[in-house]
């Protein structure tokens, strides 16, 4: 009864839609596939709330721990039930339309610092278990400096979009600005795209390899500042005993399909 009650309660405190990729501003990003139609997921609506109470700090650390497996439990039935399909990493498409590996962070370990880093202290987390892509946007406006145009970012893997941010106000503390979780049960993955522009999908969203998720941008804390160029946030965790830890994939970002 008190999942039930959750899952009303979500379902009604999220009701609102998000720009699907039709309704994309028409000098936005040429991608040759969309995300699938946007079907409305009680359980990943449900999902989207229980990742707000994370990320705000509002539940406790044990009571989110024992509830996250079981919530992804439902969600992997419901996906493969709604035609889900399975896809490998030989399948995987590179996060960000136009650009390769060559524009992530070449720092140590190309950014990528899992230590201190806790999926359940929310927007408090430490570390940086994530690759920083940087696009072309000299000026700062969100756009590529050579085409004008925004920038797709793009579902590297298969899965369900099971929360996401599409508001940030200017001076909001939220680190991760206008974000999205993907759940992708064949491979037990949570991927989160951070700091984008708009996006296009909402929660239960189905989405393949290189499905238009939204666009890049700089939204977030520190991703608004002008000492930041314009990038997009990757991270991936691995549910490993029903629990996400980050995984480093820069090789598999190496490989992954370049889409125009």
């Amino acid at each position: 009864m008190k999942f039930l009650a959750l899952t009303l309660l979500c379902t009604f405190l999220c009701s609102a839609s998000p720009l699907s990729a039709a309704e994309a501003e028409p000098d936005g990003p040429a991608i040759p596939q969309e995300a699938g139609a946007p079907t409305r997921s009680p359980l990943c609506i449900a999902f989207n709330g229980f990742n707000t109470l994370i990320r705000d700090g509002r539940i406790s650390k044990a009571a989110a721990r024992s509830e996250l497996p079981l919530r992804l439990a439902g969600i992997r039935a419901e996906y493969y039930d709604r035609g889900g399909r399975d896809y490998s990493p030989a399948q995987w498409v590179f996060p960000v339309a136009g650009y390769n590996a060559g524009a992530i962070d070449r720092g140590g370990n190309h950014g990528f610092v899992s230590s201190g880093y806790d999926f359940f202290s929310g927007n408090r987390h430490g570390g940086h278990p994530a690759y920083d892509i940087f696009i072309h946007d000299r000026n700062q406006d969100s756009r590529d400096d050579r085409s004008g145009k925004a920038v797709g970012v793009l579902s590297m893997t298969g899965g369900t979009v099971v929360a996401l941010e599409t508001e940030w106000p200017q001076g909001s503390k939220l680190r991760g600005g206008k974000y999205l979780w993907v759940y992708d049960p064949a491979n037990d993955l949570l991927v989160y795209y951070a700091h984008n522009d708009a996006l296009f999908v909402e929660p239960g969203t189905i989405v393949r390899p290189g499905d238009l998720l939204g666009t890049v941008g700089r939204s977030g804390l520190n991703a608004a500042k002008r000492r930041s160029p314009t990038h997009l946030h990757f991270s991936v965790l691995h549910l490993k005993n029903g629990q996400p830890l980050p995984v480093p994939v820069y090789r598999d970002l190496q490989h992954a399909k370049v889409m125009p």
